[in-house]
C-alpha cells in the first residue's frame, strides 16, 4: 500500500537545508501540509535569516503542495507556541513533528567552553523538548500523532570532539522511550531517526567522494515510513546512502550473586558471564528491568 500523507499537517525543523528540507519536500510530495521551520543560521547556530525557511515553502508551492514557512526558534517557547497555533489556525491540526533542528560546535572535551556544551544541548534536547511540548496536547486531543527525533551515529557510539553533540543525541533515546510509553493510548508514535547524510554539519569531515554518496533523499525515505499512519513506535532508524538498519538495546541476562558473593572482587571475576549476550533482550520500560532483578531474589 502507497504511503500518503493527504489531510496531514506536518512540522519539520531546521527544514531551510539538508535533511529538514528533503524530509519537507517528501511530506509535501505525497500530500502533507507542511510548516518549513528555520531561523536560518550557520551551523553554530548564529546568525538569522527568514530566507531558508521561506524558499523551501515556495518551492513546495510551485511543486502544487501547501507550505508555510516559519522562523521560531525552537529553543524559545513562545515562538514554537506561535508557529504551532498559527498551523493550527490555518489548517485546523497537527499530525506529524519532525525534530530536525541542530547545530554543531565541535571541539574536543578538555578544550570545549561550557557555553558552548549548553548550547549545543539547548539546541537539540530542548528544542525537541519544546516542539513536542507544544503539539503534544493537540495529539493527545485529536488521539493521533507521529514524532520523530534526529540522533546520530555519534549519540548512539560517540565521536571525538563532540561530546556536547553525543551526548544530546542519545539523550533522544531516552526521550523516545519515556513518550513512546506516555503516547502509546492516544495512538501517538515516537521514534528515533539516526541519520547519515551530506549536509552542512558533516562538510569537512569526509571527503568529496564520500559526500557525493550521502544525498539527504536517501535518507528521508525511512522519516516517512516513521511518521507513516502505521509506523512502529520506539524505533530507532539508522540510514545513509540507501541503507536502512535498526540500533537495538538489550540487557544482557546478567547474573544473581548471593549476599555473601556481591563483592567486587566477585564481578571482576565473572565479568564475562555478566557480558554474555546470549539471552540478551529488549525491555519494554523501566520498571521491567527492576522486577527481572526482583523475580530472581
Amino acid at each position: 500500500m502507497t504511503i500518503r500523507f493527504d489531510g496531514r499537517v506536518a512540522i519539520v525543523t531546521g527544514a531551510g537545508s539538508g535533511l529538514g528540507r528533503s524530509h519537507a519536500l517528501a511530506l509535501a510530495a505525497r500530500g502533507a501540509r507542511v510548516v518549513v521551520n528555520d531561523i536560518g543560521s550557520a551551523v553554530d547556530g548564529t546568525g538569522l535569516s527568514s530566507g531558508p525557511a521561506i524558499a523551501v515553502a515556495a518551492e513546495i508551492r510551485d511543486a502544487g503542495g501547501e507550505a508555510v514557512a516559519s522562523s521560531a526558534d525552537v529553543t524559545d517557547a513562545g515562538q514554537v507556541a506561535g508557529m504551532v497555533a498559527d498551523a493550527v489556525e490555518k489548517w485546523g491540526r497537527v499530525d506529524i513533528l519532525v525534530n530536525n533542528a541542530g547545530i554543531l560546535r565541535d571541539r574536543s572535551f578538555a578544550r570545549m567552553d561550557l557555553d558552548d556544551f549548553r548550547k549545543v544541548v539547548d539546541v537539540h534536547l530542548m528544542g525537541s523538548v519544546t516542539c513536542t511540548k507544544a503539539v503534544w496536547e493537540i495529539m493527545r486531543g485529536q488521539a493521533y500523532g507521529r514524532i520523530v527525533m534526529t540522533s546520530s551515529s555519534s549519540g548512539l557510539y560517540g565521536n571525538f570532539g563532540q561530546s556536547n553533540y553525543a551526548a544530546a543525541k542519545t539523550a533522544m533515546l531516552g526521550l523516545c522511550n519515556a513518550l513512546h510509553l506516555e503516547g502509546e493510548k492516544y495512538d501517538i508514535r515516537v521514534n528515533v531517526l539516526a541519520p547519515s547524510a551530506a549536509t552542512r554539519m558533516v562538510e569537512g569531515l569526509v571527503d568529496d567522494a564520500v559526500m557525493a554518496q550521502l544525498d539527504p533523499s536517501a535518507v528521508s525515505p525511512g522519516l516517512l515510513f516513521l511518521v507513516s499512519q502505521d509506523a512502529p513506535s520506539r524505533v530507532v532508524l539508522c540510514a545513509g546512502a540507501g541503507s536502512f538498519a535498526r540500533y537495538v538495546a538489550v540487557e544482557t541476562e546478567g547474573i544473581y550473586l548471593a549476599p555473601d558473593e556481591r563483592t567486587p572482587e566477585t564481578i571482576a571475576a565473572r565479568f564475562d558471564e555478566i557480558s554474555d549476550p546470549a539471552g540478551g533482550r529488549l525491555l519494554d520500560s523501566a520498571f521491567e528491568q527492576t522486577m527481572k532483578f526482583v523475580k530472581r531474589l
